[in-house]
């Protein structure tokens, strides 16, 4: 039988291992409980419904100057002790051959205490059943089916609730109650030989009833269907280079994907584009970006935490201000190597996994201009709506795929066009950038990072005007 351990129980065990350990100049052990949840219906059948628990401690230590790592599903303090000896064991072994060691950890606050991302119980996902996560699901892809043009639908609901206890030897002491939900609606739209997909969703901090407290499961439903029905009639775009307004969601994605992976510093000492540019002019005075693990504009957003997992608490940290790059994202390692403060961005997926540098909440802060005033002050150009998946490199050249396109001619919004990609050098087009709106939204929050290990993040912004190439795309 599978004995529960309260918090206070497993950081006392935790704590007993640190204060024990010898050899090693920093020790941290993080303990995580998750519980994961997932259901799918497609086209009327129930396709996937599972729920996974898994529990166990990562333990990283670091000797010599190198890394040891190793995990364990055993929270014994037997096996807590083994783990150590076998990450020390590997530390050394390491060190004996490594030419480049690890200069040191930068010294950093630690966060002691803890925290919870849904406070209140009855908002709580633990106190969702399945069964209501079902339901919910069903009816949303039913309603999805009900537009006569949709011809295939599918709505997934996943959510992970998370336990986390954090314990260095740096003086980090931290518990965490997490719960990240999601929900998604797909649609296809089918006419003779063409069809047309939308997509609509939401990925949160929070609990079940922040997950709808902009549209109800429903609304999602029909947003999606509307969509793709009404792409079906909407011809192809044609390739041009022109100015372009973006909404929150595609601001989102290329701040993250084409400017904030650039920033990872991991990637900056590979070599990326902004090696040797802090301090330099790369975007419009108008654009300021940034990195957080806190919601400080809208709440919620599915990137948010409190502390990462090497104790520091993840600040807003800005990286480009008024078009001035500012910062990289750190963890305690690369900010030794940089001279620098740790901006917060270690994490890691789950107890198994090392912490990486990785992005939480990465956006555009909002300017002074409206939405209306910018599409009136555009002679030719496009309005970009609805981020699809894509690519960016290490020298900022992206290019993203886009679910609606408007045509604007002399001001005015005319027809909705289908089929669109953007590109170009993401630097070169947030240089371009001469109207920032002054609403914000995030909107990439059902999507993960996968960079080595999933993450869940989020992104967004206001809208922006700017110049960029926009290409026609097969769907």
């Amino acid at each position: 039988m599978k004995i529960m351990l309260t918090g206070a129980q497993v950081a006392d065990k935790l704590r007993s291992l640190i204060s024990s350990s010898t050899g090693a100049t920093y020790v941290e052990a993080r303990y995580q409980s998750r519980v994961a949840s997932e259901v799918n219906f497609t086209n009327g059948e129930l396709e996937r419904i599972r729920v996974v628990e898994n529990t166990g401690c990562g333990i990283r230590v670091l000797v010599n100057g190198c890394w040891g790592f190793t995990s364990t599903s055993n929270i014994s303090n037997e096996s807590l002790k083994e783990s150590f000896n076998q990450a020390a064991s590997a530390a050394r072994i390491l060190a004996s051959s490594k030419m480049n060691k690890v200069k040191g950890l930068i010294e950093s606050k630690m966060v002691t205490g803890t925290f919870r991302t849904a406070a209140n119980s009855d908002n709580n996902l633990s106190n969702i059943s399945i069964e209501q996560r079902v339901q919910v699901t069903k009816e949303a892809e039913k309603e999805a089916r009900n537009n006569r043009a949709v011809k295939t639908a599918s709505c997934t609901y996943r959510d992970t609730l998370d336990h986390k206890v954090i314990i260095n030897s740096d003086g980090a002491d931290i518990e965490i109650y997490d719960s990240k939900p999601e929900f998604s609606v797909t649609a296809i739209a089918r006419k003779a030989s063409q069809s047309a997909t939308g997509h609509e969703g939401i990925g949160i901090t929070g609990g079940w009833d922040d997950l709808f407290k902009k549209k109800s499961h429903l609304e999602y439903a029909q947003t999606a269907a509307a969509r793709a029905a009404k792409l079906l009639d909407a011809r192809h775009v044609s390739g041009e280079k022109t100015t372009v307004i973006l909404d929150p969601a595609m601001v989102g994605l290329l701040s993250h994907e084409a400017i904030g992976h650039t920033v990872e510093a991991d990637f900056v000492l590979s070599g990326s584009v902004v090696k040797d540019k802090i301090g330099s002019k790369v975007a419009s005075d108008l654009v300021t970006l940034v990195d957080s693990g806190k919601s400080e504009i809208a709440s919620n957003a599915g990137g948010t935490i409190i502390v990462d997992d090497e104790g520091v608490a993840a600040e807003r940290t800005p990286i480009i201000e008024k078009g001035i790059l500012k910062s990289f994202l750190h963890n305690r390692e690369s900010a030794m190597i940089f001279s620098t403060d740790s901006t917060g961005n270690a994490r890691a997926f789950q107890y198994s996994d090392e912490p990486l540098i990785r992005m939480r909440n990465t956006y555009i802060e909002p300017g002074q201009d409206k939405l209306d005033d910018m599409i009136r002050e555009t002679k030719h150009g496009y309005i970009i709506k609805g981020a699809r998946n894509g690519q960016a490199d290490a020298n900022g050249e992206f290019m993203f795929g886009a679910e609606e396109i408007y045509l604007i001619e002399n001001g005015e919004v005319k027809e909705l066009l289908r089929g669109a990609s953007i590109s170009g050098n993401a630097f070169e087009v947030l240089q371009s950038v001469d109207m920032v709106g002054n609403e914000f939204h995030y909107d990439i929050g059902t999507g993960y990072c996968g960079k080595y290990q999933p993450a869940k993040v989020d992104g967004g912004g206001p809208h922006i005007r700017c110049t960029a190439i926009i290409g026609g795309m097969q769907e």
